[in-house]
């Protein structure tokens, strides 16, 4: 199974709550945050969430 290797770009000040609180459940809090989740419904959902804020690749 794939794994999504996410990246925080830009800030989250100044964000509605609900996009806060959905980087905060992929474990991003800060500029330059990164992290590896699981390639599912779930996680693209909230990708697709707040997706103007992140850069997300692919690993194997």
């Amino acid at each position: 199974m794939a794994n999504l290797k996410i990246k925080l770009v830009k800030s989250l000040n100044g964000r509605i709550a609900p996009h806060k609180a959905t980087a905060a459940a992929l474990g991003l809090r800060k500029i330059g945050d990164v992290t590896v989740q699981p390639d599912n419904a779930a996680t693209r959902g909230k990708i697709a969430q707040i997706g103007y804020l992140l850069q997300v690749t692919e690993e194997q």
